[in-house]
């Protein structure tokens, strides 16, 4: 057969559409060449693409030259080209520039429609087929990333006929089941035909109308489909899918851990300021009883120099009072001695004034001090309705609610006898009593 085609067809020329277009590492470009009815096997080896004018790809339509052969391993005939030249896009590649056309125009592509991926859902979708590789793919990456996630899987035909209305059915109803939070919409590589499930108008609504997330994961990463541009998100490949919507739970762990340290030390140097400031405030705040101890003092002072002035202001007067008695006494005339007693007459009134004034502005001082001191008094502050809180059995002061814990004893002592009550709550951060005081009372 090998010697008889090689024979009889040492060069053709053939137009044809490719398909399944592929380059592996040797170089060469291996694909199907075919038109409505027919299809053959077709390569072209590495020295000849090098002088290609142009990069061949699925859909195009081609017309090249070339010999036909046998692959005896395989039993297979092929082409073998040694020249190709652009035809032009293939019918299914224009049918499928002129969907994407249409629908991006009508705005389905458009990224304000496009929803966000829940950060770790808990049930995931996935629609494909049950019993090709890209399922295993799948769940193996989610394994891995994050164990015993749910998931629910909806077997469908991902190509053929009928395969666009079993995906467009299962992605409606994967929408409807509650719970589902990310759905995917997978399968391997192929060629442009075996991808028309997923160039599918009615499958690329469904796609855009679900109010579940759908992430698109067809075919290889140099492929691109309709649902691609329509789907909420497009992922390269099935197992990049997989990574792309579920977080590494060891990462999320090594995360929270970091956290939590941080967190912990932040804690720590905080309480330390805080028990700074407390230590801090302690040694600036003066025992009641000294301040008190001090009021009097000078209280006593002051009386006591009141008293000193009073008397020195009178002894004063007085000798003057004698200097001048003295002097009229020196005088023998009565009408200097008529004069004279006038003048002491209004010194004398003159004096009285000014010692009642200076006896009410002391005494005007010292109900001043004494007001003070009552204020100070701290009896006389838990006459106005406060009361001093010490937790029970070591008679602390308590300052701060955080200071208490639920059902721990407490003495309050009143302004006439105390109590012991049992915490029921504890509110921490209760701004509600800070509006309760009176304006009076801000400085206590």
């Amino acid at each position: 057969m090998k010697q008889l085609l090689e024979d009889r067809y040492p060069l053709i020329w053939v137009t044809g559409e490719i398909s399944n277009f592929r380059k592996p590492a040797s170089g060469h470009f291996y694909f199907a060449l075919k038109d409505a009815k027919a299809q053959i096997s077709a390569v072209i080896f590495r020295n000849q693409n090098r002088n290609l004018g142009f990069k061949p790809k699925d859909g195009m339509q081609i017309t090249g030259l070339g010999r036909i052969s046998v692959y005896e391993p395989r039993g297979t005939y092929q082409l073998i080209l040694e020249y190709l030249e652009p035809k032009g896009i293939g019918a299914i590649q224009i049918a499928f520039e002129k969907l994407k056309a249409s629908l991006s125009e009508e705005g389905l592509f458009d990224e304000k429609w496009k929803k966000p991926l829940p950060y770790l859902p808990r049930k995931i979708g996935i629609i494909t087929s049950p019993t090709g590789a890209v399922i295993h793919d799948i769940l193996t990456v989610l394994d891995t990333r994050f164990p015993n996630l749910q998931i629910v899987i909806r077997p469908v035909r991902v190509q053929g006929k009928g395969a666009a209305d079993e995906i467009e059915a299962a992605v409606r109803e994967l929408d409807t089941i509650d719970g589902i939070h990310v759905v995917v919409l997978a399968r391997g590589g192929g060629s442009l035909e075996d991808l028309a499930p997923f160039n599918s108008e009615t499958v690329a609504r469904a796609v855009f109308e679900a109010n579940t997330p759908v992430v698109s994961a067809v075919g290889h990463e140099t492929d691109y489909t309709i649902c691609d541009f329509a789907a909420d998100l497009r992922a390269p490949t099935p197992s990049a899918a997989a990574e792309m919507i579920v977080p590494s739970k060891a990462d999320l762990k090594k995360r929270i851990d970091r956290t939590q340290q941080r967190l912990v030390r932040a804690l720590q140097h905080k309480l330390q300021q805080m028990r700074a400031i407390l230590a801090d405030v302690s040694n600036r705040i003066v025992d009641p009883k000294r301040r008190l101890d001090d009021l009097r003092i000078r209280w006593d002072d002051i009386y006591g120099r009141l008293l000193l002035s009073v008397h020195n202001g009178i002894g004063r007067k007085k000798e003057r009072l004698a200097w001048r008695i003295d002097r009229l006494r020196s005088y023998r005339l009565v009408q200097v001695v008529l004069d004279h007693r006038d003048r002491l007459h209004r010194n004398g009134q003159h004096l009285r004034l000014l010692s009642e004034k200076a006896l009410g502005k002391h005494r005007s001082d010292l109900r001043e001090l004494v007001g003070k001191l009552v204020e100070l008094n701290p009896s006389a502050i838990l006459s106005r309705g406060y009361s001093i809180t010490r937790s029970l059995p070591d008679w602390k002061i308590i300052r701060n609610a955080e200071a208490v814990a639920p059902e721990q004893r407490l003495n309050i002592r009143l302004a006439e006898g105390a109590i012991e009550v049992s915490v029921a709550d504890v509110n921490p951060r209760d701004a509600g009593t800070a509006s309760t005081l009176h304006p009076e009372d801000d400085g206590l």
